[in-house]
């Protein structure tokens, strides 16, 4: 190969690795898990299977965390008339942080026949970081309220996460601990998916990028240099 080819070739390569490095970071994930709720009734024990599905869309300096139910759960005995089943429920919080959220949802928006799989409503609430990490998030207590009685459910299978968050705690602050699976960053913009992260790796990867696309051309000068020699 010729001195300008093989000078060309290198600046080539050198641009496109630091958007080749930049790509390489894992994508925000969410998964879709079967829980086996056990749930107390008015008339006794039920369970049902549904997978589950938990997403979260940056809001502000917080995340606004959705859960979803495939499948219906529990069941009545009687008809429920629109609007007459409220439900709500709790995520149990992993990782770099602890403890539940709560979410909650519209009452049904239309009759639900009597002994038919209740299905729920997707559930929404606000989760702001308290410390900076991987953060997830698993489907915990469902309640249904109904014709002046409650319903409980309860995980039995002891599910994993739906989702794994990377976040950096409100104002900045906060410890660092590790968690499992890929998850999105605190740096994605508001109505998307943020991307995953943390964001420093995403720029520690665009200055290794940089760094590369540097030595491509230090090595082209190098050669540029050189060949007037070799010619001698």
């Amino acid at each position: 190969m010729s001195y300008p080819k093989r000078t060309a070739a290198l600046v080539s390569a050198a641009a496109l690795a630091g958007p080749v490095l930049l790509l390489s970071a894992p994508a925000a994930r969410a998964d879709v898990v079967n829980v086996d709720y056990q749930c107390k009734t008015p008339i006794g024990a039920k369970s049902a299977v549904s997978p589950i599905d938990i997403k979260a869309v940056r809001s502000g300096s917080g995340y606004r965390i959705t859960m979803s139910w495939q499948k219906g759960v529990s069941s009545s005995p009687v008809e429920l008339g629109k609007g007459a089943m409220s439900p709500s429920a709790t995520i149990r919080l992993g990782g770099a942080d602890s403890g539940t959220l709560a979410v909650t949802g519209p009452a049904n928006a239309a009759a639900i026949p009597a002994d038919t799989p209740i299905k729920i409503s997707d559930l929404s609430g606000t989760y702001t970081p308290r410390k900076t990490g991987k953060v997830t998030f698993t489907a915990a207590t469902l309640t249904i309220k109904a014709l002046g009685t409650t319903t409980t459910c309860a995980p039995s299978n002891n599910p994993g996460p739906s989702l794994t968050l990377s976040v950096t705690a409100a104002g900045g602050s906060g410890s660092s601990s590790s968690s499992s699976s890929s998850s999105s960053s605190s740096g994605g913009s508001a109505g998307r998916l943020p991307q995953t992260g943390p964001a420093d790796s995403a720029v520690a990867l665009g200055t290794l990028g940089g760094t590369v696309l540097l030595a491509g051309a230090a090595g082209a000068l190098w050669l540029t240099r050189r060949n007037p020699a070799v010619r001698r």
